[in-house]
């Protein structure tokens, strides 16, 4: 871009020097909106502050030629909280000093920034209980332990007190963590796996398999109103949702390793997304009862519905996703005393997931919804995937724009998507006790244990 811009051309005519002057215009308007839009993203790049800062260097050479760039010039500066350049010779102590305040000044707001970014930024803890499930509990990545174990500890109504959170490292090493520590870096990564242990170093809970008191969990589940469980699950997915950027899917997407945590929203439905497929898995393989399970099967059936009737595609395939997984579908003795109007609506409801002729279903019945709406973003994630590695970047060493585009117009769907025109809002006030049981999942992750449980209800003939 910037030989774009300093490329001179010998022009003897107004025309000619029009044309420049119109050219350098494009592409100051093309920066700036550029760097107004994505201002959070290319803060910390340092590629990009050299960019912008030669750009502006070259801009104040052209003021003396082309004086009507002064606007263009005082927007420049203003996104990069220059102060205005004087005619102070630069090798001046005076405009040393200038500089030099200057630069620690932009150095200090760039620790604040930074601050403020990293304490607002949120992250779904996982907090052991067992060795085989845990607890997922929202919070700020800033969190110390003493804060989250405070809130495990009324998540499992066992006092303060009596626990404490290890950290367990990759070779295996405990660590007992102080009341002030923090649990994620920067870059957002975890001290370790999270256990909460009594002091003792004993486990809250017994395993799942061997607890009569945690069987007893679907009775909970079995007394709430779905439509209410639905609009739960929507809340927590849309209030993450609608602080995605769409710049987070080519960040995902193009520098998956090097995002420098540019992709947190994204990553943190993605993760909700798995979790409540794992809850719905739970939930059913840990309810002993037959006559149980089939009521926990036509409850869930119902919340996918509703999810759907609310727009909320990432907990409508979750739960689909979770009901049809090999654990729960095995079930047959289970789904034989399903009734049939509910096998019908599973049935329809499935024909969204089905991923024949590109996903054609859900494609369709999406486009036809309202929005607010919330895509099922592994798919879209798929396409931006596809686009990527389908097309090659540069051609003949020249940029493919026709590649960008698609990519631009895939990723803007996340922008039309939480568009709220017509007052079609989603989040709905709901009971504190459903939010606390559904905000705060307690999900079996180990696949080999939830594949026993199965079999421990329905064993194979």
């Amino acid at each position: 871009m910037e030989p774009t811009y300093c490329s001179k051309r010998h022009h003897r005519g107004k025309e000619e020097g029009k044309e420049v002057l119109d050219r350098k215009r494009k592409v100051l308007h093309l920066v700036t909106q550029w760097t107004t839009l994505y201002r959070d993203f290319l803060r910390e790049d340092e590629h990009v502050k050299l960019f912008m800062k030669t750009l502006y260097r070259f801009l104040l050479d052209d003021l003396y030629d082309y004086p009507t760039l002064e606007k263009e010039q005082k927007d420049l500066q203003k996104l990069l909280r220059l102060h205005r350049r004087h005619t102070v010779d630069d090798y001046s102590p005076h405009r040393k000093s200038k500089l030099l305040s200057h630069q620690l000044s932009l150095k200090e707001n760039g620790r604040h920034t930074r601050g403020t970014q990293r304490e607002t930024r949120e992250v779904l803890c996982h907090v052991y209980v067992t060795m085989d499930s845990y607890l997922s509990v929202r919070s700020l990545a800033s969190v110390v332990a003493q804060g989250l174990l405070q809130e495990v500890a009324e998540r499992l109504d066992v006092p303060l007190e009596e626990l404490v959170l290890l950290a367990v490292t990759y070779p295996g090493e405990k660590l007992l963590l102080k009341p002030q520590d923090r649990l994620y870096s920067d870059s957002l990564t975890a001290v370790g796996r999270l256990h909460v242990r009594r002091k003792d170093l004993s486990e809250v809970m017994n395993p799942f398999t061997d607890n009569t008191e945690l069987q007893q969990r679907s009775a909970r589940m079995l007394s709430t109103n779905t439509w209410d469980v639905a609009v739960t699950l929507t809340n927590f997915d849309w209030s993450i949702f609608n602080s995605i950027h769409e710049q987070e899917l080519v960040y995902f997407t193009f520098s998956r390793h090097a995002s420098g945590g540019h992709t947190v929203a994204l990553e943190l439905l993605l993760q909700r997304c798995n979790e409540v497929q794992l809850w719905v898995m739970t939930e059913v393989l840990m309810c002993p009862t037959l006559c149980k399970r089939v009521q926990l099967i036509k409850k869930f059936i119902k919340i996918a519905a509703h999810c759907k009737a609310q727009r909320n595609l990432n907990s409508f395939f979750a739960i689909v996703m979770g009901l049809n997984t090999a654990a729960v579908s095995r079930l047959s003795q289970t789904w034989e005393k399903v009734p049939g109007k509910f096998k019908k609506q599973f049935s329809e409801l499935e024909m969204l997931t089905d991923p024949s002729l590109n996903h054609k279903a859900y494609r369709d019945a999406f486009k036809k919804m309202k929005t607010p709406k919330i895509p099922f973003l592994l798919l879209l994630l798929k396409d931006i995937t596809f686009i990527h590695e389908g097309n090659k970047t540069f051609l003949d060493n020249l940029v493919n724009f026709e590649k960008l585009h698609m990519i631009a117009d895939t990723v803007r769907l996340i922008r039309h998507c939480q568009e709220d025109h017509m007052g079609n809002g989603m989040p709905q006030k709901i009971s504190p006790e459903l939010r606390a049981y559904v905000d705060y999942l307690h999900v079996i992750d180990n696949q080999q244990t939830l594949f026993e449980l199965s079999h421990r209800l329905e064993p194979r003939v």
